[in-house]
């Protein structure tokens, strides 16, 4: 990734830094803009996350891979509890980041590529909403497959996503229609991150429903067997390998 394109990797390192409380901008394809939640959430301590994430992390057994890591807060509070964490992110800055704060192991490296490589994991972490990293279903399909490959027997997934349909925003609810007639799932968006002077490429971004997820799994050897809360629209799955 080009330095000019690293929006979501500067904003961590000023976040680090200290410098200011600005936010990376969300825009999705249709003009419509969100923003994140800033440090206060990348830079959390585990106290202050919210009570989903807490009840996941305990979760997580064996050698772990957090896809997605971010600044790393999952995973240098697993570091921390004694397990061995491999942290993965496409931006290079989040990584550098990863790596100041104390994660031992951190790589450059986009969920596409991960392969038979980086060993075996006995959980896959992508909390922050990172189920939405497999950008749409037939892609979902063909990685959720992947790690299967580089898993252990018992592995476990701990995946996040938002309930696209838990919404009564017509501009959501547009894009919504508009994706069906595409035949694309709801929630599937076409968005970039900006953040001062930088921008990311146009990625697709996935968002699913609780029934969607499953459907999603069918089939690749993964089964979604507890989703914590079981209600509502933020939401992380406990994904293990179907038998």
């Amino acid at each position: 990734m080009r330095d000019t394109h690293d929006a979501f990797g500067h904003a961590l390192r000023d976040y680090l830094r200290g410098r200011g409380r600005g936010y990376e901008v969300i825009e999705r394809d249709d003009g419509y803009v969100d923003i994140s939640g800033g440090r206060e959430q990348f830079l959390a301590e585990y106290r202050d996350w919210p009570p989903r994430h807490r009840q996941a992390v305990r979760l997580a057994r064996g050698r772990v891979l957090d896809i997605g890591c971010g600044a790393g807060r999952h995973a240098l509070y697993l570091q921390r509890r004694g397990l061995d964490v491999l942290g993965i992110d496409v931006s290079p800055l989040a990584v550098a980041v990863c790596r100041r704060r104390g994660l031992r192991h951190a790589r450059v490296l986009s969920i596409g590529d991960v392969g038979p490589s980086l060993g075996t994991f006995g959980t896959v972490l992508m909390l922050g909403n990172n189920f939405g990293l497999f950008g749409s279903r037939a892609r979902a399909r063909r990685l959720l497959a992947r790690l299967h490959a580089i898993t252990d027997p018992d592995a476990r997934i701990l995946a996040e996503s938002l309930d696209p349909h838990d919404t009564d925003n017509p501009a959501h609810r547009a894009y919504h229609h508009a994706n069906r007639r595409r035949g694309r799932l709801p929630g599937q968006a076409r968005i970039r991150v900006r953040y001062r002077r930088y921008a990311t490429p146009w990625f697709d971004y996935l968002l699913v429903s609780r029934d969607e997820m499953r459907a999603i799994l069918r089939g690749t050897g993964w089964t979604a067997t507890r989703f914590l809360p079981p209600r509502g629209p933020l939401y992380v799955a406990l994904i293990t390998k179907a038998r």
